[in-house]
């Protein structure tokens, strides 16, 4: 089987619908990401906060999972330790804005906790598909 290439495609030029779920309580925010990850050809759900993504994730097939670290109820590290104990091979990237703690403490947290990537905010749009398509390409 062939392995897709960057815009999702594989060698025969047929689509590889690759499942992506974006957790963030911030709604614009998940809405750019989910545009920017569907302009290059990934299904994209998603999930307003850390509750909706874990219910989400248990009842669908997803290739990665993006969240975001700072947000009510349950947090993004909580978010990663559930999903790492219920899949300890899944795919996460992780992203902050920062907080009190500013984003660099809670990226290294989320990296510790088992994020494959871990993006600032803003985000760039190719550093967005950059990291996507580095995970999606792990073993």
């Amino acid at each position: 089987m062939t392995q897709p290439n960057a815009h999702g495609f594989d060698s025969g030029q047929e689509p590889v619908m690759q499942n992506i779920l974006v957790i963030d309580d911030d709604k614009l925010m998940c809405l750019a990401l989910a545009k920017i990850l569907i302009s290059a050809g990934y299904n994209v759900v998603q999930a307003g906060d850390g509750e909706e993504g874990l219910k989400l994730y248990r009842s669908q097939d997803f290739d990665l999972v993006i969240t975001d670290l700072i947000m009510p109820d349950k947090e993004g590290i909580q978010i990663i330790r559930e999903l790492r104990k219920e899949n300890s091979r899944i795919r996460i990237i992780a992203m902050s804005a920062g907080g009190r703690g500013g984003a660099t403490d809670y990226l290294k947290w989320a990296r510790l906790m088992g994020a494959k990537q871990c993006l600032s905010k803003p985000i760039k749009r190719e550093d967005l598909l950059d990291a996507v398509q580095a995970v999606l390409a792990l073993p």
